[in-house]
C-alpha cells in the first residue's frame, strides 16, 4: 500500500504528509554523522589521567566542561576551557594502548579571519558557500590544519572540510577521523 501511495504521490505531486496526516516527523539530523555516544562528564569527574594530558598540552587552561564520546570503535574525551589569555579551547583526547593521547586542538573563528586559501578551496567546493560555524581544528600528529565548515540547519556534521598541510589547501572528500 505504502509503495502504491508513494507512486501515485510522486506521478501526481501531492505530499505524502498529506496523505497521512498522523505520521510523526522525523527529527532534523545529519545524514552522514557517524554514530555517537555522548557521556557528558563533570570536571570533578574527569579522570586524573585525561587531566594530567590537558595541563601538560596547555598548562593553566581551567576546564569548564568534558563529553566522553564513543564513536566507530573509538573512545575520546572533549575537553573545554579557557586559557589565561581569555581564549576558548578545545582539546580532542584519543584513548590509546599507552593512554590519552591530544589529538586536535579546536577554537572557533570567524569566517573572514580564516585563510584566504582555505575560503578559495571552500568557494571552488561550492560556490557561494557561507558557513554559520568554522572550527578551526589543529591536528596533533602533523600540525594540519581541518576547516570545519558548518551549514545553517547541519549543527552535527560539517558541510565541507578543508585541510591545510605544507600550504596547500584541499578539500577533504570524506569526513576527517577525529
Amino acid at each position: 500500500m505504502t509503495r502504491v501511495l508513494l507512486i501515485s504521490a510522486i506521478a501526481t505531486g501531492v505530499s505524502l504528509a498529506a496523505c497521512n496526516p498522523a505520521a510523526p516527523e522525523s527529527p532534523a539530523r545529519d545524514s552522514d554523522a557517524p554514530a555517537t555516544v555522548i557521556t557528558p562528564t563533570r570536571k570533578a569527574d574527569l579522570p586524573g589521567a585525561v587531566r594530567a594530558v590537558v595541563l601538560t598540552a596547555r598548562p593553566g587552561m581551567i576546564v569548564s566542561e568534558a563529553e566522553l564520546k564513543e564513536r566507530e570503535g573509538r573512545r575520546y574525551y572533549d575537553v573545554e576551557g579557557r586559557m589565561p589569555d581569555g581564549s576558548d579551547i578545545e582539546l580532542d583526547l584519543l584513548e590509546t594502548p599507552s593512554g590519552w593521547k591530544v589529538v586536535e586542538v579546536q577554537r572557533d573563528v570567524a569566517w573572514d579571519r580564516v585563510p584566504n586559501r582555505v575560503r578559495a578551496a571552500a568557494g571552488g567546493a561550492r560556490a557561494g558557500f557561507t558557513p554559520v560555524r568554522v572550527i578551526e581544528s589543529t591536528q596533533a600528529d602533523d600540525g594540519s590544519v581541518i576547516y570545519e565548515l558548518f551549514a545553517e540547519g547541519q549543527p552535527a556534521t560539517p558541510a565541507l572540510e578543508v585541510r591545510v598541510v605544507d600550504g596547500r589547501a584541499e578539500v577533504l572528500k570524506e569526513a576527517w577521523p577525529h
